[in-house]
């Protein structure tokens, strides 16, 4: 039998029962796709089904704050996924009254929409026939076909499309693009199941002694080492945070007063660096709890972060650094990185702060 023949074979036996992959509507199937981008099936089921609740419609994605979106995305990171989808919902609103177009090449005009959701829409929700290729896809295929070509190269891309392209059925590319999905979720993983495939007297790698080596894959990049410094400062029953703005991680999300140092840095020796004197001045403060947690990895780098807790009895420096003043119970309301919320969960509740 042939790749596609086996593939559908085994899906149809072992297909995931997941909720969003029973409908047509294209706004689910963004939704779900995006989220699924970077995110566990298992952590992700759960957002999908929030945001589908809280944003039912592209219309009311479009009208809500961008603040609102991002408060709903906490925890999932990559939160540029989140502003692209708002974007786009609102860039739908105004030239497609809402409604997605069913085409590839207009999809991908979209905002934060590439050529896999492109792909993944056209086929689930348009039944167009086109391949839907991601990372499960690549390592699927090149271990089948024995594919030595490294996986992101512009040769490769191209090997890879027009395979897949044609291997896709014409009369039902969802079952195919789902198939690939549950298959290199399930089976032939980073660490393939090869017990489990019904796919080895085919498979190149498998009969070649090959699966551990392909897909070929450029050397990873170096972790950067980020040494994150932040001053959760107490002011009677307030504190004070800042919207994260520029191309950095966590753009748009709130946060304490962040002092970064290249190196870990004492609260003795962080006070008296210029960052901290342009933000304290010469108000008097005190130490009044420091937590240091944990290694927080990312893609291509590495935050260590410690938080000082201070307590201050004038507010009027940090003010004069554009930091907005609340209650200190009230941080949960806005947007905040996985980090600090790690940091807020040390303490059990909000209250304690």
């Amino acid at each position: 039998m042939d790749f596609t023949t086996l593939l559908l074979a085994w899906y149809h036996e072992n297909k995931r029962d997941l909720p969003w992959k029973k409908t047509q509507d294209p706004y689910p199937v963004w939704v779900s796709e995006v989220i699924l981008q970077q995110t566990r099936v298992g952590q992700g089921t759960d957002y999908i089904r929030k945001f589908l609740e809280t944003f039912p419609t592209v219309r009311h994605l479009a009208a809500a704050q961008e603040d609102e979106v991002l408060k709903l995305w906490q925890g999932l990171g990559y939160y540029s996924r989140a502003r692209n989808m708002h974007k786009a919902a609102k860039k739908l609103m105004e030239e497609y009254n809402g409604k997605f177009p069913a085409d590839v090449t207009l999809l991908r005009n979209l905002q934060g929409i590439g050529e896999y959701t492109a792909a993944a829409i056209a086929s689930f929700a348009y039944g167009l026939p086109v391949a839907a290729l991601d990372g499960n896809g690549y390592r699927i295929l090149a271990r089948f076909f024995g594919i030595d070509l490294e996986v992101g190269t512009t040769r490769a891309k191209k090997v890879f499309s027009n395979l897949a392209g044609s291997l896709v059925p014409t009369h039902d590319s969802a079952s195919f693009n789902q198939a690939m999905m549950d298959f290199g979720s399930l089976v032939c993983t980073p660490r393939p199941v090869c017990a489990l495939c019904p796919m080895t007297k085919q498979c190149i790698a498998w009969n070649k002694g090959l699966t551990d080596i392909l897909p070929v894959k450029k050397g990873k990049k170096l972790s950067r080492n980020r040494h994150f410094n932040y001053l959760h400062i107490v002011f009677g029953e307030t504190t004070f945070i800042r919207q994260r703005q520029g191309n950095d991680i966590w753009k748009g999300l709130y946060e304490f007063p962040l002092i970064e140092t290249t190196d870990e840095t004492g609260f003795t020796e962080l006070a008296r660096t210029e960052p901290f004197i342009r933000l304290l001045g010469s108000s008097s403060f005190t130490l009044t709890d420091t937590l240091k947690l944990s290694q927080h990895k990312l893609t291509h780098q590495t935050i260590h972060p410690v938080f000082f807790r201070v307590t201050i009895q004038s507010a009027g420096p940090v003010l004069n650094n554009d930091y907005i003043q609340i209650d200190r119970r009230d941080i949960h309301h806005f947007a905040i990185s996985r980090l600090t919320e790690k940091y807020l969960d040390f303490f059990h509740n909000f209250a304690a702060l």
